[in-house]
């Protein structure tokens, strides 16, 4: 008997998922929340736990193997360059969408929601994230909750490139020395590898888990009182994700079915885990072998497109949001508070690197405007059910211009593209 492919394996378990998560939260089984909510986090866990050792030795191991590449520079300079084009088209479909849909004038949220968030974005944000705190990264956070401290550990990702580089390049520079170095790398990443394909095996049951998890906590009846906000923003990324992308992969002589068959895995597990940088391993896998972009190129553009690159969160989000903070203050915005917006979306996405991107770019947003912070706290309630959809098109963007780079300086490798993807 054939088995189903794993695209039909997912959709089955976002089905069945999503059935469970209506029975779970329509008749209050308790015990079925709590199962599709430990079920999904262990999966987010799970690869959450590979992203560290698989980012350090993915990199290390493309700095190895730039070396034999001729175009290193026009690679990174091109990653940049589109990182910003594509930024600048999805902050102006914002600009528009919040112009047209006035979402601000709309609202039915009461100004008790306004709240100033705990945190908030700053441009020297980027220059702390450049110097590693360690060589992994790793930062602790102590929160008050429950009347008890509560400590967390959590790692950088931009700092742990940073190092990952640095050691990298240590290694190829020290010559003969380096080289068992380099090749205990080389072994330990593709055991990592190797661990991640069963972990991905997994992702129907974790997807589905996922999924259902999320329609017992967070419903759809928030989203009344922010109706408009929500359908520009969901507009938004709709326009990015299926009318901008496929343009740009057109433009540049790539199939828009092919790059989607190929990311959708990736794009769909953003959506339900809400994380960049837990999708960031299946991200790197599709971009490898689906969208045949070369392991070199790919190891290091995709962890750091994971957490640079995010259409969604740092272009389209602040962008109607902005707009809608100041509909609902009554402030008028001129001509130069949008270029402000343009720059704040194209810029900062880079200068939050590491934290938590949607509420820190809309907080720099808001700060470079001069509008009020607690403005923000007016979105809080629907922003899960937001976040979704804005973490799609991010990992979306994130597979799409390593693609994009890589086919415009002939390294796309059609025979590896077409082998099947996590199957």
């Amino acid at each position: 008997m054939t088995r189903p492919s794993f695209g039909v394996q997912v959709f089955v378990g976002m089905a069945i998922g999503l059935a469970l998560g209506f029975v779970a939260r329509s008749y209050g089984v308790a015990g079925l929340a709590d199962g599709l909510k430990i079920v999904g986090d262990i999966f987010v866990q799970l690869l959450k736990a590979l992203v560290v050792p698989l980012v350090f030795t993915a990199i290390v191991a493309s700095i190895a193997a730039l070396r034999d590449l001729n175009n290193a520079a026009r690679l990174v300079a091109g990653t940049f360059i589109w990182f910003g084009i594509s930024a600048l088209i999805a902050v102006s479909i914002g600009l528009a969408l919040g112009t047209i849909l006035q979402p601000g004038a709309h609202a039915g949220v009461s100004a008790a929601a306004a709240v100033r968030p705990d945190t908030a974005g700053s441009w020297l944000d980027f220059l702390r994230g450049l110097v590693p705190v360690n060589i992994l990264g790793l930062e602790a956070s102590t929160r008050i909750a429950d009347g008890a401290a509560k400590t967390s550990l959590s790692f950088n990702v931009l700092q742990l490139i940073v190092a990952a580089v640095a050691i990298g390049v240590a290694a190829v520079r020290t010559g003969e020395a380096g080289a068992p170095f380099l090749a205990f790398n080389a072994s330990a990443l593709a055991i990592f590898r190797r661990i991640l394909r069963w972990v991905v095996r997994l992702t129907p049951i974790g997807t589905g888990a996922l999924l259902g998890s999320a329609v017992v906590r967070y419903g759809w009846q928030s989203l009344s009182a922010l109706g408009t906000f929500a359908i520009a923003i969901y507009i938004g990324l709709a326009l990015v994700l299926f009318v901008v992308y496929p343009l740009l992969l057109l433009a540049n002589g790539m199939s828009p079915r092919r790059f989607f068959a190929a990311a959708w895995p990736a794009i769909q597990l953003g959506f339900v885990s809400r994380s960049s940088i837990a999708t960031l391993p299946v991200t790197e896998q599709v971009v490898e072998h689906g969208l045949g972009v070369p392991r070199s190129y790919a190891a290091f553009a995709v962890p750091f497109a994971a957490t640079t690159k995010m259409d969604g969160c740092a272009a389209i989000y602040p962008a109607i949001a902005a707009l809608f903070v100041a509909q609902y203050y009554g402030i008028p915005l001129h001509g130069t508070d949008y270029l402000l917006i343009v720059l704040v979306s194209v810029l900062g996405s880079a200068a939050t690197a590491g934290l938590t991107g949607a509420l820190v770019m809309l907080t720099l947003t808001l700060s470079t405007l001069g509008l009020p912070l607690e403005g923000a706290g007016l979105l809080l309630a629907i922003d899960p059910i937001l976040d979704m959809g804005r973490t799609a098109v991010n990992v979306a963007g994130q597979a799409l211009i390593p693609a994009i780079v890589a086919k415009r300086q002939g390294l796309v490798a059609e025979p590896a593209a077409a082998e099947p993807v996590l199957a």
